[in-house]
């Protein structure tokens, strides 16, 4: 009896226990992702300026992040970057009185959009926004705003409910994303897809593609398949549909357009299409961003200036100075960079570019086009082994340079580039390796990977045909595909060469050993590069590098011209390791401080992600 009313007890009090941590995380999350203020516009004794507007617009934005969608932690590291500078979010309505009337905005002026329309942004960027006391605009593609189209975009009711708010605006991106004049990266002509066919399809695709609204509809020769007056008809049908969307659901129109895709001679790649898209953007809409790339927009008298502007996409590998380097060249000179940990960054010199010290990590940001360095302050002895973890992207350089003292300019280079291991000594190659073949990744032939290419492409065009007659068709072409022969590389056929995506991420892990007139290095805990001979040093001082690699290959045609070097762990010590002149691990308190707030992140994630 008195067993059963313990076990009883221990109940009830495990499942309060368990009810106060389940109230507790809740708490957390309402936190996390709500708050009930409201959005304050800046005061009219800021506008002091007539110099422009900055304007960065995101894909979206996810919990973790994704290779397009920004993390809210980047995010948030983002807008608080911004925030330091002493920005302020303007509306549509400040852009057109400042175009319009000449009026002025504030010094620095700052407009943020999110554009495609996901549920994911809205739920998870709000709060980044009220933070900050930053004002979004959310654009959406009008045929997702039908409640129930596709439970990952807003609705139409969702659009309003955040227009209610205060802390949003909204834009269109146009009717649908929708894609014309397809080729795979083998000139194979594929025509049209539709954001689903192009999702699948879009690793074996090249950049011969473009959106329904920039060209005629051409056949695999790109000879016109409509004429004029067809053209322009599907286009305005395009412009009509949406309208009539916007206006059942919104009662108008929205003023803001960022017409898909941008940077093309005008409003499209031909004149004449481009003449049509003018004809409705003018007549539907206030203002259109019309290009990419550059942040910075001014206004310079030109006759519809404000249907021509332009904005910058962050990237959710961007780290906060590679946004801040991008907008300091755009045009905002008085830049402060974040520098993040001061004690760690005193350590070091920053002698081109940026640095920013984070948890168990240096992040070395290059100039545009050129590269940035740091320099540590501690001259360590001749004999080291150096540790280190590179998460930069695979498409750039990230080094750890060796030189005999500060001032050197002469010294050894030991780099990862272009998945490549270089040890370079005054301009030099002594050595260098492909990480692809060292890892033992099996080459394929073009003619293999081309079998590849088709096979993605018709499985993509089978899962979403039309009809039945047009899934077997589609069917009887994969099955062929399939049992056609290939050579291989080592039958003799041409090695198929990828070209590196400028978003993969990195991470590898790099162990140096320094010793004498040699140097050997780990990857991965294998060695790679075994006692090359170098000149030999007295001492040694420690730089890392970070290295614009060019512009990359990139699906989305993204000219970027800043690269972030990453290092992790980084540990420098003598070859006994008694020694330390260098750690960036967390030790104690910090180290137990720091898995804390990450367990916690992981808890509000899980239940975020699984509610």
């Amino acid at each position: 009896m008195f067993d059963v009313k313990r076990k009883n007890r221990v109940k009830v009090i495990r499942t309060v226990l368990e009810s106060l941590f389940l109230l507790l995380v809740l708490f957390i999350i309402i936190r996390a992702l709500f708050s009930f203020r409201e959005y304050e516009p800046f005061d009219d004794s800021l506008r002091t300026s007539e110099k422009g507007f900055v304007a960065v617009s995101y894909f979206g934005v996810d919990l973790e992040g994704t290779s397009t969608l920004i993390s809210t932690e980047r995010l948030n590291e983002h807008l608080s970057a911004l925030k330091k500078q002493g920005y302020v979010t303007i509306s549509q309505q400040d852009i057109m009185d400042y175009y319009e009337q000449g009026k002025e905005l504030p010094e620095k002026a700052l407009f943020i959009m999110f554009e495609d329309g996901r549920r994911d942004t809205a739920i998870f960027a709000q709060k980044i926004l009220e933070d900050f006391n930053f004002r979004g605009n959310i654009l959406t593609y009008a045929d997702k705003l039908i409640d129930g189209t596709d439970p990952k975009f807003l609705s139409g009711r969702d659009i309003n409910d955040l227009l209610a708010t205060s802390w949003w605006e909204t834009g269109s991106n146009g009717f649908r994303l929708y894609y014309i004049n397809a080729y795979d990266r083998y000139k194979y002509y594929i025509g049209e897809l539709t954001a689903l066919e192009f999702e699948e399809m879009a690793g074996k695709l090249g950049r011969d593609y473009n959106h329904y609204l920039m060209d005629y509809i051409r056949d695999e020769d790109m000879l016109p398949e409509e004429s004029y007056s067809e053209m322009k008809a599907r286009i305005n049908d395009d412009y009509t549909g949406m309208k009539r969307v916007y206006e059942t659901e919104f009662g108008s129109v929205p003023g803001l357009y960022a017409i898909m895709h941008a940077n093309t001679g005008h409003f499209g790649n031909n004149t004449r299409v481009s003449n049509v898209n003018a004809e409705n953007i003018y007549s539907i809409f206030k203002m259109n961003f019309n290009r990419e790339g550059f942040c910075f927009n001014t206004a310079g008298g030109a006759e519809h200036e404000i249907y021509d502007l332009t904005r910058m996409q962050p990237q959710s590998y961007w780290y906060s100075n590679h946004l801040l380097m991008r907008v300091k060249y755009d045009g905002e000179e008085e830049i402060a960079f974040i520098n993040g940990n001061d004690s760690t960054y005193r350590k070091w010199n920053v002698k081109s570019g940026a640095l920013e010290c984070k948890p168990e990590k240096l992040v070395v940001t290059s100039v545009p086009g050129n590269y940035g360095e740091v320099q540590l302050g501690t001259v360590c002895s001749p004999d080291i082994e150096i540790s280190t973890r590179l998460t930069g992207n695979v498409f750039g350089t990230q080094t750890v340079f060796l030189s005999g003292d500060a001032s050197s300019g002469s010294g050894v280079g030991i780099s990862l580039k272009n998945n490549h291991l270089l040890i370079e000594e005054n301009g030099s190659t002594l050595f260098d390796l492909d990480l692809d073949e060292f890892d033992g990744k099996k080459k394929i032939s073009v003619e293999e990977d081309m079998k590849e290419a088709r096979i993605t492409e018709l499985s993509a065009m089978l899962r979403y045909a039309g009809d039945a007659s047009e899934a077997l068709a589609f069917r009887e072409a994969l099955d062929e595909i399939k049992e056609m022969p290939v050579k291989t590389v080592e039958e003799g056929a041409e090695e198929y060469i990828e070209e590196i995506p400028i978003g993969r991420l990195g991470n590898r892990e790099m162990k140096i050993i320094s010793e004498g007139e040699t140097i050997s290095v780990y990857i991965d805990n294998k060695i790679a590069a075994d006692h090359i001979r170098v000149t030999p040093r007295n001492e040694t001082c420690v730089s890392l590098k970070s290295i614009w690699g060019g512009y990359g290959w990139s699906q989305r045609n993204i000219a970027d011209d800043v690269y972030d070097g990453c290092f992790e762990d980084l540990i420098i010590s003598d070859l006994s390791g008694n020694n330390v002149f260098y750690d960036d691990t967390l030790h104690g308190l910090e180290l137990l401080k720091e898995t804390g707030k990450q367990i916690c992140r992981n808890v509000i994630n899980w239940f975020i992600k699984n509610l």
